[in-house]
């Protein structure tokens, strides 16, 4: 009895008998958690292995507590416990089971102790296991019980759920700091509405009244908590109430704000003191590590005077030096989702980098003796380099370098690939919209939004050009330039490419930024998508040992006078000198950044300046950072991990079942045979021969030359068959010799011409016998194919 059949026969009345059937108990069958790793393969990609459940077992609807890992009869009842116990760590589940269809085995995380079973638990009796372990009263599990609102369609992904009910548990308990860790595009504002909904749906509150809770939902920018209160918060309906313009509202219970509304300053006493110290019961930091937990923060004494309330902080940054204070305030996250998570489980979209190098940054700039600006004065002499363009000296050359670059690179992908560019500051971003616009003037004029400038002195313009750029069925604004304002807190799911034309020196900005990019959408194609990289900034921060989503494939492409490309390597990023890279301080107001009347860098217009260098990093399936290697070095270390020796390759590849495991197994590591067929510029070779040529050194023969001389060393092979079949084989063999080993499938090409003239698949099966010898003979035919 095969595993399927245990389930059907055995698991599933058992479920039932032990009550996982009855309301509002349940359990699901087959349930994949995860969405497979996104695996480029040159300008394709395809998903890894799911992660899938046999059995989930659920207390309540949005409550998962134990798993179910079946195997067929003839195996023990506890093979399947160490990867039952393995998705349950991943799940956070306190209850794990391998079955055979008649054993039991259990593996209980409360109490570290392994049984023996011949029947699964009842519901009741796993809850009130759990509810001991936890020291939860039944108040408090009424409350983490409470379902979730499913009103938008959006059903919680397994971290969310663990998240939610982690996050829940945890504050009904008691605990008044609470600090939660997910990477940028995991769905923070999702879980934060959920929590808030449990907690107020049923009715929590510090003070056990009853009444729903006062909640407070603080960021330091209007798009952090304007989007979030329309979008994601909307079932909360009149319950909902923006502080802002010194109104205060003390009637409702979902309360929105930045920092900068309800501050002090020293115009104004600050707005938050019109409320009491214990008004809220629940305060939520969005982006905690940019804001009010910082030590040195203005708006630090915010949280302090709402101290009496439960604080949860919201963060997408993991533990370091540049934000330990949100760790020393919050304590340990009681959660983390990571970048690398994400991109691991497939909810996360890969990425692939190009490191550009403009003559400028290579090199440096000076000016000429005297040199003046474009505003008359004259520029000091001093050797520039990347940290001072855009905030010491603005080089508008290099500004088209930058637009020249990228707009060729979207004519040679796609034009209308949604793409954010983050620019030094409000001059830069708009000289850079303007030089792109002209030199896409074909698109413009159809379209007048193709590329828009959106910072904060746009207004309720840029808002609108940022909403139409947020849009999946919107073709315009395509190309958004900025400087701070879009760098957090902006769901564009189909942001195809990040381009950073500014340094972006703190890690945290810099994941936030590439977070833009990160989201997937399956069913619009959006995949993957591109860094461009003007200044540096990816590099350094892809080399810092704490960073958790490294790109991992790297091949340089270096470009000659006339832009062909002459060489590929794979690089491993270089060291990060923080000395060079720039401190970027954020702005106290950052929707209010503007810039002086007066000019405060230097503008020069003349000059040429060229693209010198440009180099592509590219997520691999591992994720792990590649050695300084040319790419086929690294395909040829992969082909030598899997085949010591090209004897073994052989032999493998001449099963046609086998070799479609090795296919399965390189493109796993990334490896496409159509993309290396086409950069090795051999697309007739063989791909045997290509993996034997980069990791033997086996001379290349194209898939023709292998035909003719199988026809002429195996003549004796041939004429075993009658005319009929030997015309067949002789017509399989042309085929791969035009098209490659797909050809040899048996049915398939017999319904293809050349072959289905000589009969039908019935008739074609008789001149060799049968089915099983017309497969032998196919089979015996690529064993003599790939002989030598």
């Amino acid at each position: 009895m095969n595993e399927a059949d245990t389930c059907r026969k055995f698991v599933v009345p058992k479920l039932v008998k032990a009550g996982w059937d009855n309301e509002p108990h349940s359990f699901t069958e087959q349930r994949s958690f995860t969405d497979g790793r996104i695996i480029p393969l040159g300008n394709k990609v395809r998903r890894g292995k799911q992660k899938r459940a046999d059995y989930l077992l659920r207390y309540t609807r949005d409550f998962s507590i134990a798993i179910v890992e079946a195997k067929a009869d003839y195996q023990t009842p506890a093979a399947g416990l160490q990867q039952a116990k393995e998705y349950a760590a991943i799940l956070g589940l306190s209850f794990a089971y391998s079955t055979n269809g008649t054993g039991i085995v259990e593996f209980d995380y409360t109490t570290g102790l392994e049984s023996n079973l011949t029947e699964f638990p009842s519901p009741a009796e796993l809850w009130s296991r759990l509810q001991k372990s936890k020291g939860l009263t039944e108040a408090q599990s009424q409350k983490l019980l409470t379902p979730y609102n499913l009103q938008s369609g959006k059903v919680p992904r397994y971290y969310q759920d663990l998240a939610i009910n982690r996050t829940v548990e945890t504050i009904v308990a008691g605990k008044r700091r609470v600090l939660l860790t997910m990477a940028t595009g995991t769905g923070k504002t999702t879980t934060a509405f959920q929590i808030c909904w449990k907690l107020w749906h049923s009715r929590w509150n510090l003070k056990d009244d009853h009444r729903r809770p006062r909640i407070l939902y603080l960021a330091d920018r209007n798009i952090l908590v304007d989007d979030p209160m329309v979008k994601d918060f909307a079932p909360f309906g009149d319950a909902a109430f923006k502080i802002e313009n010194g109104k205060v509202v003390k009637s409702r219970e979902m309360y929105f704000a930045i920092y900068q509304a309800i501050a002090e300053d020293e115009n104004r006493r600050g707005l938050y003191k019109e409320y009491a110290p214990d008004f809220f019961d629940l305060v939520i930091v969005d982006e905690c590590h940019r804001g009010s937990a910082r030590a040195d923060s203005s708006w630090r004494e915010i949280l302090t005077y709402f101290a009496p309330a439960t604080q949860l902080g919201m963060t997408a940054t993991p533990l370091r030096e540049d934000n330990r204070d949100t760790y020393e305030y919050f304590g340990n996250p009681i959660y983390t989702y990571s970048l690398r998570q994400g991109i691991e489980d497939g909810f996360l979209a890969p990425y692939r980098v190009h490191r550009v190098i403009t003559t400028a940054d290579a090199a440096g700039w000076r000016p000429t003796k005297g040199e003046l600006d474009r505003y008359g004065r004259e520029i000091p002499d001093d050797e520039y380099h990347t940290k001072d363009f855009e905030k010491v000296i603005a080089l508008r050359a290099r500004t088209e370098a930058i637009a020249r670059h990228l707009t060729d690179f979207m004519k040679g992908n796609d034009r209308f690939a949604k793409t954010i560019v983050f620019c030094v500051d409000q001059p830069h971003a708009d000289e850079m919209r303007q030089i792109l616009n002209n030199l896409n003037k074909d698109l413009t004029q159809p379209h007048p939004d193709y590329v828009c400038r959106v910072t904060a002195d746009e207004g309720d313009i840029g808002k609108g050009h940022l909403s139409r750029f947020q849009e999946l069925e919107e073709p315009t604004p395509v190309i958004l330039t900025t400087s701070q304002l879009l760098t957090t807190g902006v769901d564009a799911p189909m942001v195809k490419n990040i381009v950073l034309a500014r340094v972006v020196g703190s890690m945290n900005e810099f994941k936030q930024i590439i977070g833009r990019g990160t989201r997937v959408r399956d069913d619009y194609g959006k995949l993957f998508f591109t860094i461009l990289d003007y200044t540096g900034s990816a590099s350094r921060h892809f080399a810092d040992p704490d960073f958790d989503g490294d790109p991992a494939r790297i091949d340089e492409t270096r470009i000659d006078d006339e832009g062909g490309v002459t060489t590929t390597e794979v690089l491993q990023p270089e060291p990060v000198d923080y000395d060079t890279v720039v401190s970027e301080k954020l702005p106290a107001e950052i929707d209010e950044v503007h810039e002086a009347v007066e000019p405060r860098k230097f503008f020069v217009d003349g000059g040429v300046i060229e693209i010198a260098h440009e180099v592509v990093w590219e997520l691999d399936a591992e994720g792990k950072k590649l050695r300084v290697i040319q790419y086929t070095d690294y395909i040829a270390e992969k082909v030598r991990t899997l085949f010591p020796a090209a004897s073994t390759l052989r032999q493998q590849w001449a099963d046609a079942y086998r070799r479609d495991d090795i296919v399965a197994q390189l493109e796993e590591r990334g490896i496409d045979f159509g993309a290396l067929a086409m950069d090795m510029k051999q697309p007739e070779a063989d791909p045997f021969d290509l993996l034997c040529h980069i990791a033997f050194n086996a001379p290349l023969r194209t898939r023709r030359e292998r035909a003719e001389r199988l026809r002429q060393d195996k003549k004796d092979f041939f004429e075993r068959y009658g005319p009929e079949a030997r015309a067949i084989l002789n017509d399989l063999l042309d085929k791969y010799a035009e098209s490659g080993v797909d050809q040899f499938k048996i049915p398939e090409s017999l319904k293809l011409a050349p072959i289905s003239s000589r009969g039908n698949v019935t008739e074609i099966i008789g001149f060799f016998g049968g089915t099983e010898k017309l497969k032998a003979a196919v089979a015996e035919m690529q064993v003599h194919l790939y002989a030598a």
